[in-house]
């Protein structure tokens, strides 16, 4: 198979392309040729060294990847309810590798049919991992309850972009979403179910009087402390992501108890592999708003070998949506 390799930690020049034998999947997993494979912030973290240390994370030479699409090549013993030639996609709780490839072996609990839902594979991988995220971080760590008000920040970005159409499934009241500048807040963001995309730079000015149950926050860094006069008591701030890079910042933790705040973080990756009962009817929400056309992103597709230009992009903060490899 063809495989994108991280060589070593470092800048995206680290990526070299190979040929590898054909992984071959074990009980309880698939093996899927890949069509498309999504490209995360989580891989430009692990390939720059951010997470070096932490236990069940790659070290180098790896090939790294969550999350792909294609069709099933073959069944691991005990495997049900999935069969050799169906389109499927995968969700992110399948580690932190293997995915840049043209075959990637994965849980099959973490693999979902795209029979008959009328998804293509490019949206699927790009939409149904973080859709399902949105859902699983909504309903079972925000609790978000119908009629509820929700503030999304980095409202354009591949993660954040999920979570709009996902509380409108959910019942949400009102989704307003933030970007950094006001001149980012364009046409894009109207294709998505926001009541309004503000300025962050204008907060908490720009929201008036508004306060807000449910704050998704996969920014992090200024704007979480700039969130905290938006919300409402016993509002919940949901920690997905730090896109600023800011890992100093730190929250006045007094401004949760005086507000009956709460702040929760949240990762897939880690959640599902503890979980794995969650992710089927996690898949099934995401195929249902995406269906409903709730979840829509901007899909960029470039070819494996491009992959070091594809994490220089997100270093750039350049997608504005999703980019994927196709093998």
């Amino acid at each position: 198979m063809r495989a994108a390799v991280v060589t070593g930690f470092g800048e995206p020049d680290v990526f070299e392309l190979r040929e590898l034998p054909d992984p071959v999947p074990g009980p309880g997993q698939v093996a899927i040729d890949v069509s498309h494979a999504a490209v995360g912030l989580i891989d430009v973290f692990v390939r720059q060294g951010l997470y070096k240390d932490r236990e069940g994370l790659p070290l180098p030479p790896y090939v790294p990847g969550l999350e792909v699409a294609g069709t099933v090549r073959a069944l691991g013993g005990g495997v049900a309810g999935l069969r050799v030639g169906e389109p499927v996609v995968t969700l992110s709780g399948t580690g932190a590798d293997g995915g840049y490839a043209s075959v990637a072996v994965v849980d099959a609990a973490m693999t979902a049919s795209l029979e008959g839902t009328g998804v293509d594979p490019a949206s699927a991988v790009a939409a149904v991992p973080n859709a399902a995220t949105a859902y699983l971080a909504l309903t079972e760590v925000a609790h978000l309850g119908r009629g509820e008000r929700v503030l999304v920040h980095g409202a354009l970005g591949g993660l954040a972009s999920a979570f709009p159409g996902m509380a409108r499934d959910l019942g949400a009241a009102e989704v307003v979403g933030t970007v950094r500048r006001a001149s980012l807040a364009d046409a894009r963001a109207s294709a998505l179910p926001y009541d309004e995309v503000v300025a962050g730079e204008e907060l908490p000015g720009a929201l008036g009087e508004r306060r807000f149950d449910v704050v998704v926050d996969p920014v992090g860094g200024r704007v979480r402390t700039d969130s905290l006069p938006v919300m409402a008591p016993l509002g919940r701030m949901l920690l997905v992501g730090n896109a600023s890079g800011d890992w100093e910042h730190t929250v006045p933790t007094n401004a949760l108890w005086g507000g009956s705040l709460a702040m929760l973080g949240f990762s897939i990756g880690f959640y599902l592999p503890s979980h794995p009962e969650r992710a089927a009817s996690a898949a099934r929400a995401a195929l249902r708003a995406i269906g409903r056309g709730l979840v829509g992103i901007a899909v960029q597709a470039l070819p494996l070998a491009e992959a070091a230009e594809a994490h220089r992009r997100i270093e750039r903060g350049s997608v504005g949506g999703r980019i994927v490899l196709t093998p």
